[in-house]
């Protein structure tokens, strides 16, 4: 238990200082100074994170996030620690489109917002719609990586849970790819709804990007199920699992 508490305390300075510096930077409308930086301050929170809690981290297939240009990522989502992982050891940066409560935490949330990620207010769904096309916006003329957590949430169990389609849209009206990502081992360290971690490793396993040329907003679907297909796979649940949930939903 005191290295629990230790952790968390020691995680709240180490958020804290990372959170202000980017903040500052923002405040002081230092742009350059922000974009600059923003990807190795994100990198530096998360190893800390990570060091802080005893977790270690194994990324495989980062070879599919060499190539160039803008893409959407779809990961599923078991934990925190998925954010602290990927943050910390994509071999690219990276954004993430997050709930808007997130963008709301005093100081953390001008950092986040300053450093480029998209908050999503899902009880406004004008609101959220204009979010996310800005975002497309984003990836199509900046050539930006975008990191979305399909399900919507984290899951209960661990298990995949079905996708929503806004990834799925966004990647055929952009004409950018989706590249999946499985995470294994975050649940274990710490499932929603805990609040003491287990230290362990991460494994993140990057899959090849799913093209979208020649797809139409009519086959957002059949795009969204090949993407849980190979999240699933992924992350060891196995193509007949998958094809299995969505059949059920």
């Amino acid at each position: 238990m005191p290295r629990v508490l230790f952790a968390y305390v020691a995680g709240a300075m180490v958020t804290g200082w990372y959170a202000s510096k980017a903040a500052l930077y923002s405040l002081l409308r230092m742009e350059s100074r922000l974009c600059r930086e923003c990807d190795a301050i994100q990198r530096r929170w998360g190893k800390a994170m990570l060091w802080l809690t005893g977790c270690r981290v194994r990324v495989e297939g980062g070879e599919h996030l060499r190539e160039g240009g803008g893409r959407i990522i779809v990961c599923n989502h078991q934990s925190w620690f998925d954010v602290f992982a990927l943050t910390a050891y994509l071999p690219t940066s990276v954004k993430f489109v997050t709930k808007a409560e997130l963008g709301a935490v005093p100081i953390f949330g001008r950092a986040w917002k300053g450093c480029g990620h998209v908050s999503i207010d899902r009880g406004d769904h004008a609101g959220a719609i204009e979010s996310l096309d800005a975002a497309g916006r984003r990836i199509r003329d900046e050539g930006i990586t975008i990191v979305m957590f399909a399900e919507g949430t984290r899951s209960l169990s661990g298990k995949l849970q079905r996708f929503k389609k806004g990834a799925f849209v966004l990647a055929i009206q952009g004409g950018v790819p989706i590249v999946p990502v499985g995470m294994i081992g975050t649940y274990q360290i710490l499932p929603k709804g805990a609040l003491r971690f287990r230290p362990g490793e991460i494994v993140i396993r990057v899959g090849e990007p799913i093209r979208v040329d020649g797809l139409t907003h009519e086959d957002r679907d059949i795009l969204r199920d090949r993407t849980w297909r190979a999240v699933a796979e992924l992350k060891g649940d196995g193509p007949e699992a998958g094809a299995l949930e969505n059949q059920a939903n």
